[in-house]
């Protein structure tokens, strides 16, 4: 957490930061009766993307201007979704024009947020790269990015003016990539554009390997509800950069990949986490096709992932149990969704006093007469609701401590594939059997807190690996996000709107 003194330096910084930045993008002044939103015809919308570096630590936290971007493809949104109305993410950042109307919003997860709730952002600095893309207005704009404080509430951390006239905006496209169609259902405005990224292919993987592994995770998400029902509401697309060797990097095993992408195991110290922190290099790749949602297909077996909310998730393709991966991965990358499991061992550090989540699917539960939830409860359902969360909880240690020990003894990932395999026959005799097996009511242990927290179901694609659906409120949620990006339950632009 960082410390108030801290925030004000931050705040120092970040005004200097803001400065520099406002020399380098300093707008014109819109002509009389000229109108800041983007072109009337709105698969013509040129697509624009801010990238910044976000650099904190022991308190401290500055944000500064690297570049502004013409991506090279239109702007592949429904302009009714351009206003996200839903209040989700640990961040969210507004365009608006400088007269201060809202042209368009959208609450996003990063890197850095995760890396701060860590015991290291205690002891050292480090910079990440980020970026935020939205329709290219004709007229300057004011970006404004929103941080989540301590009480969980959104506050303004960062602003600054983009003039899409001036010299510094590049237009200059990266080096392309082929795109494989996986599935396409329409023009990209009217659908939800999900990319998948392959890294850690070769230039014959890319050909012979990659679309089988792309066609194979699409059809695993479009096996699950909601997604199933609504298929035809997604395009598919694939890139492929290829890479010099196979494979990522897994430092816990002292292997270094100089992938294209820089997916790597072992973030934050976790062995299974996968992310990349070259934010730069796949946005550069993954500008050559319209995308709102991406995954990374990394080509390895060894059981992993990860997802951060409207910015990417990942899943490690070649392993037994990718199609659960992806599927999970992808519910945080989409649908904000949290996780509900909380007997597996994450890096991030507990909050000091516990406060109500921002996430859809999880709840601290201090009012249960105002569960977020409540009309989807099952009429009759106690809350807190009971399961049989002290056997569960003791198979899961027994299971974790062999767990464990694959790892230490580094055996092949055939013996984690077979312990998993045990896990999920176990758990799943154990919760479908379990007194309130399918009702939605609030049961303890989610969001990595045996205590603190409740889930919506017993069981859920969020909790465990078990062959179940996603649990209500992650379906309900999930139908909303694709309803806001086809245009079928947008929130209109109100100008002038309150920040939150």
């Amino acid at each position: 957490m960082r410390s108030r003194d801290g925030f004000r330096r931050g705040r120092w910084a970040l005004f200097i930061a803001f400065f520099l930045a406002a020399q380098l993008l300093a707008p014109a002044s819109p002509a009389a009766g000229e109108s800041p939103l983007v072109e009337a015809d709105p698969a013509e919308r040129a697509t624009l993307r801010l990238d910044y570096f976000h650099t904190g630590g022991m308190g401290d936290e500055i944000f500064a201007v690297d570049r502004v971007v013409v991506e090279p493809l239109p702007w592949p949104g429904h302009p009714g979704g351009d206003v996200d109305p839903s209040g989700h993410g640990p961040y969210r950042f507004e365009v608006r024009d400088l007269a201060g109307g809202l042209l368009y919003s959208r609450g996003f997860g990063s890197i850095y947020g995760e890396w701060v709730t860590t015991a290291e952002a205690r002891q050292r600095h480090r910079t990440f790269h980020e970026s935020l893309r939205f329709p290219a207005p004709r007229a300057p704009v004011e970006v404004v990015l929103f941080e989540r404080d301590d009480d969980n509430h959104l506050r303004e951390v960062w602003r600054v003016v983009v003039d899409p006239e001036d010299m510094y905006v590049d237009p200059a496209p990266p080096p392309e990539h082929p795109v494989v169609d996986v599935e396409v259902h329409g023009a990209p405005m009217d659908k939800v554009d999900l990319l998948l990224l392959g890294d850690g292919y070769t230039a014959e993987q890319c050909q012979e390997d990659f679309p089988a592994d792309a066609r194979r995770m699409a059809d695993a998400l479009f096996a699950v509800e909601p997604f199933a029902s609504r298929r035809t509401d997604f395009n598919v697309r694939g890139l492929c950069p290829p890479s010099p060797e196979a494979g990522v990097s897994r430092p816990s095993t002292g292997r270094h990949v100089r992938s294209p992408l820089g997916a790597t195991y072992d973030v934050f110290g976790s062995e299974r986490y996968v992310l990349t922190y070259d934010n730069r290099r796949w946005r550069d790749v993954a500008a050559w096709a319209p995308y709102e949602f991406v995954t990374l297909l990394v080509n390895a077996e060894t059981y992993g992932g990860g997802g951060l909310y409207n910015l990417y998730s990942t899943v490690a393709v070649a392993s037994d149990w990718a199609d659960y991966l992806f599927v999970h991965e992808f519910g945080h990358h989409f649908a904000a969704l949290a996780d509900e499991y909380y007997t597996s061992p994450v890096a991030y550090e507990a909050p000091a006093e516990v406060a109500e989540p921002w996430e859809p699917n999880v709840t601290a539960l201090l009012d249960p007469g105002a569960l977020k939830w409540r009309d989807l409860v099952t009429p009759g359902t106690p809350l807190p609701t009971p399961w049989p969360k002290e056997a569960f909880e003791e198979a899961a240690r027994g299971y974790g401590e062999r767990r464990r020990e694959i790892r230490a003894r580094e055996l092949p990932e055939s013996h984690m594939s077979e312990l998993f395999e045990e896990e999920r026959r176990e758990e799943t005799a154990l919760l479908s059997a379990a007194e309130h097996a399918g009702h939605v009511g609030a049961f303890q242990g989610a969001n990595y807190d045996s205590r603190a927290f409740y889930r919506p179901q017993v069981d859920c694609v969020m909790f465990t690996r078990n062959r179940v659906p996603f649990c209500a409120v992650c379906s309900r949620v999930v139908e909303a996000v694709i309803d806001l990006h086809t245009g079928a339950g947008a929130a209109a632009p109100e100008p002038g709107a309150a920040t939150p």
